[in-house]
């Protein structure tokens, strides 16, 4: 395993970062294939073996089950001050006022919530899920610095929004002296690449590290396109975000490349994302021991210029769809 620094940051993570969406208690009709905590077991174990330090999750995943489920393992098999947790507020854990949202109230209330789940006193990444427009961004980002000032959190970082939206949060802390983020989780694919618009430039020039999630864009790069997963069956997302008629002729140059290399597609898919020097690590989900080892291989793999070229050579602009 490589290890790299977050952004500027002095926070040094694993170039693969371990997304725990996939662990949680089964939630009928909103994660039908999550892992339970027997299931999820050997992937952590496995991620922590190979040298993986950096784990991802939210409290909206599998209704905080996630959460649960990846605090124990990891406090279980790890020093807490050797790995890297991160998780995510936003979206709504309970029906009513305030449950949604970056305001004071909701951030401070869903910290602590998301404190107990992972049964520790610190988070080392604080991220918000998505841009709230309805709360004052001045609002959202002294409260993080609250938080980081009473020892609960200790880098902050965001996700899936516009440019300008991240440019103003990060103005308005630099301007108050408050914390600044030093993530950003973004979509972020061979068959997504509309970030390298506005986004990825700017993170690079903010000195903000990109930790990508979907880089194998919902496992489609993995994959012959007519090759089901349970996920796949139930996920109305993927539909929404690719389409065969422009997305197959890319994943098809994953596979050629592979069978030329001799090597897993994924590694093909997951070494482009990493070939843009402001990723950091890419976020992978995995509901096998295989998928880790793979995204661990991966990051010793090297594209040539010709091999990016034919990568690169079909794609289309598209919606970008947070």
């Amino acid at each position: 395993m490589r290890y790299t620094k977050l952004g500027h940051s002095g926070l040094e993570v694993s170039k693969v970062c371990l997304g725990c969406m996939n662990f949680g208690e089964e939630t009928p009709g909103i994660h039908d294939w999550s892992l339970n905590e027997a299931e999820s077991r050997p992937i952590i174990e496995r991620a922590l073996e190979l040298g993986i330090n950096f784990f991802d999750t939210a409290n909206v995943y599998s209704q905080g089950t996630s959460e649960t489920i990846t605090g124990k393992l990891l406090l279980e098999m790890a020093n807490r001050d050797d790995v890297v947790i991160a998780t995510k507020v936003y979206f709504p854990m309970r029906r009513g006022r305030n449950a949604l949202g970056l305001s004071r109230k909701s951030i401070m209330a869903e910290l602590d919530h998301s404190l107990r789940r992972l049964g520790t006193d610190y988070i080392d990444l604080y991220q918000i899920h998505r841009f709230d427009e309805n709360t004052p961004v001045e609002e959202t980002m002294r409260a993080f610095e609250n938080a980081i000032s009473a020892g609960k959190v200790r880098y902050i970082g965001a996700s899936s929004m516009w440019a300008w939206q991240f440019s103003k949060m990060q103005y308005v802390a630099e301007h108050n002296g408050w914390p600044k983020f030093v993530s950003m989780q973004n979509q972020y694919s061979l068959l997504q690449r509309e970030e390298e618009r506005e986004m990825l430039p700017l993170c690079a020039d903010q000195g903000v590290g990109a930790i990508p999630y979907s880089p194998l864009a919902r496992g489609l790069l993995t994959r012959d396109w007519d090759e089901s997963t349970p996920r796949h069956e139930v996920d109305p997302l993927t539909g929404r975000r690719f389409d065969r008629s422009r997305d197959e002729v890319i994943a098809q140059e994953v596979a050629n490349i592979a069978v030329e290399r001799g090597i897993p597609r994924a590694q093909v898919a997951l070494a482009w994302v990493m070939h843009n020097p402001v990723v950091a690590a890419p976020i992978i989900g995995a509901s096998k021991t295989g998928h880790v080892e793979d995204a661990v291989e991966a990051v010793e793999v090297t594209l040539s210029d010709e091999e990016v070229e034919r990568l690169q050579a079909h794609y289309t602009p598209r919606a970008n769809l947070f």
